[in-house]
Parts: C-alpha cells; sequence; structure tokens
C-alpha cells in the first residue's frame, strides 16, 4: 500500500469513527441533565464531580447563574421558561430518567436573588440553597412526574452535600 492509500484509508476510518458519535451525541439514552451553574471556579469542580460517578459522556448540561437559584428566583424570572424548556428538550433528544442540581457555595447569584443575609452565614447559606433546590425538585417532579431528582451543594473545594427528600 502507497503512502497516499496508507493515508486516505486512515482519514476514511477516521471520518468512520466519528459518525456514530456525532449521530449519538444528537440524541440517544443518556443517564441525566446536570443544572450547574456559570461560576468561572465550577466548571472543573463539577466535571471531576461527575467523573468520580463515571458519568462523563453520560449527561446532557445546562448551566445558569445560581443553578437552582437560577431556574427558580422571581429575580430571575425571565430564565426560568429557558432552563424548562431546555430540559424538555434534553429528555426528549437524550431520553434521560433524571436531573441533578448542583448548586454550590460563596455564590454571586444568591446574594442578588435573595440578599446578602441569605447567605450571611453558612446556617442561612445552606437554607437558601436547599431552598431553592427543593423548588426546582418540586416544580420538575410537577412537569415530569418519572423523572428522579438529585439535589446537591459544592463547596469551594469540590466537595458536594446531597440533599435527600
Amino acid at each position: 500500500m502507497g503512502r497516499r492509500q496508507f493515508l486516505s484509508l486512515g482519514a476514511s476510518l477516521g471520518l468512520g469513527m466519528m459518525l456514530p458519535m456525532q449521530a449519538m451525541a444528537a440524541s440517544g439514552n443518556y443517564d441525566a441533565m446536570l443544572l450547574a451553574c456559570i461560576d468561572p471556579r465550577f466548571p472543573k469542580l463539577t466535571i471531576d464531580h461527575m467523573s468520580s460517578r463515571s458519568m462523563i459522556g453520560k449527561y446532557s448540561q445546562f448551566n445558569i447563574a445560581g443553578a437552582a437559584i437560577g431556574a427558580v428566583a422571581p429575580k430571575f424570572s425571565g430564565w426560568q421558561q429557558t432552563f424548562w424548556e431546555n430540559l424538555g428538550a434534553s429528555i426528549q433528544l437524550h431520553n434521560i430518567p433524571a436531573v441533578i442540581a448542583i448548586n454550590h457555595r460563596d455564590c454571586g447569584a444568591a446574594k442578588i436573588a435573595y440578599g446578602d443575609a441569605a447567605v450571611a452565614t453558612r446556617e442561612a447559606e445552606t437554607a437558601t440553597h436547599r431552598d431553592a433546590l427543593l423548588a426546582v425538585r418540586s416544580e420538575t417532579v410537577k412537569r415530569y412526574p418519572n423523572l428522579r431528582v438529585e439535589l446537591g451543594l459544592m463547596d469551594l473545594k469540590g466537595q458536594v452535600e446531597t440533599f435527600f427528600f
């Protein structure tokens, strides 16, 4: 086999391997949709968390300031329809059985939405996030009763406190 034939074969094989992946990305069966925050400190920590759960490549993702706070706080009411429409699209395209909502500590969106007092102490901050996460869970279950909802609050080191309700 000549060099040109070898390169042509390699390119064909590479393209052939990419096509199924592209087709799979548009639709298929995935494990969840992740709702996470846009804060630049957290993408790597969030990916590390999802990796520790062996979920890389198995979830869709929606990022919005405040994560659950952005999806339910009256201050961000203009964003809420976008979140619910995105969740609906992920259900339709990816056949997800679950939503994973992960808020994080030291969240600027929480301060914007609820004021400084809502995050002034660790207890107040936890309650603020827990309430927003519960509101996402409640609305998700109302709209999509068959979806499982997981709720978590990530600290600045990437550890996730899980809320069970």
